[in-house]
């Protein structure tokens, strides 16, 4: 290596380790301050922050549970068809079971750790490659989903105040569900950074033999990473299906790319490839400043196809570029 290479090595690994650590910050950046320029009176105000801040609530709620998942190491591709089956199944309960709405809500959410608890039990007993496992279990709660709903949206929630008032009502100026996403994100947050269990899954990520010979037990940790993932994910579609007034059939299946590129995104967001609560938060944040803005801009849908698959290999990009300069 001669020493011009050598002399320019250094810079160039500094730069890198500074896009990998600030790389999502300096992109919701750009995209706030390209949005102030081009629509100034549309997007500068406090009326679209708030909804911009509701947008993203339900996206982060899924998205958090899925953080932890991704820290153990693993993936979770059931995630937006666990939602869908969530807003058909609360929906359903209530107007055509008669279930009182708590007790539904209470329902759905038993499904949703039991469906967690099938994709842990199928990776960690089983063996089976957890990509691999869960999309076998997202293609199966697809089908129970149709099973149940015939394969037709269900309505007449709206005859339930108590359960649209959820997701459509507001508090101290706030929607109901940005208060539930900040109840989530701190309880996470607390659990991974504050908590014995949030230590273990840490550790599993980061060397799961080390954390075996630790005396972590890699298994259990690894099955809670995915209880706590197919909780949030029910519980996003749950809300869905409060603020829309209806269940749909493939209302969440959408989550689950906006999910995986806000987690990949929160991972270059000071920290250096780390998958992390506050991160997550920040490319939610991302990933709805961007829609937000293709919508006031009037962007044909096809552009934000095309913008979520671009953000999607942005964010991958991002998180491997921090995790090798991190090294």
């Amino acid at each position: 290596m001669t020493a011009q290479a050598a002399a320019v090595r250094p810079t160039s690994a500094k730069v890198m380790l500074f896009v990998a650590k600030y790389g999502t910050l300096i992109v919701l950046a750009a995209m706030v301050i390209a949005m102030c320029v081009l629509a100034p009176n549309s997007f500068a105000n406090w009326g679209n922050a708030r909804n911009i801040l509701s947008q993203v609530s339900l996206t982060a709620i899924v998205a958090s549970g899925l953080t932890l998942v991704l820290v153990v190491d693993e993936f979770d591709m059931s995630i937006g068809y666990q939602a869908s089956l969530g807003g058909i199944l609360a929906v359903g309960l209530i107007v055509n079971q008669r279930i009182p709405w708590p007790l539904a809500i209470l329902i759905v959410l038993a499904c949703g750790f039991l469906i967690g608890l099938a994709n842990s039990l199928i990776v960690t007993k089983l063996g089976v490659n957890a990509l691999v496992a869960t999309l076998g279990v997202g293609t199966i709660v697809i089908g129970v989903n149709y099973w149940y709903s015939g394969g037709i949206p269900i309505s007449g929630i709206d005859q339930y105040p108590g359960f649209t008032s959820l997701a459509q009502g507001a508090t101290l100026g706030l929607p109901n569900t940005v208060w539930i996403m900040l109840v989530v994100l701190c309880a996470l947050w607390v659990m991974l950074n504050r908590t014995v269990l949030g230590q273990h899954m840490q550790a599993v990520g980061g060397n799961k033999q080390a954390a075996a010979l630790s005396g972590v037990r890699v298994d259990r940790v690894r099955i809670a990473a995915f209880v706590v993932a197919g909780l949030c994910a029910v519980a996003t579609g749950l809300l869905l299906s409060s603020r829309v007034g209806s269940g749909q059939v493939n209302a969440g299946d959408g989550y689950l790319l906006n999910s995986f590129a806000a987690v990949f995104l929160g991972s270059a967001a000071l920290r250096d490839g780390e998958f992390h609560i506050v991160g997550t938060f920040i490319g939610v944040l991302t990933v709805g400043v961007g829609f937000n803005g293709l919508a006031i801009l009037g962007a044909p849908t096809f552009v934000q196809f095309i913008f979520s698959g671009t953000l999607l290999i942005v964010a991958v990009a991002l998180s491997t570029v921090a995790r090798r300069y991190s090294k």
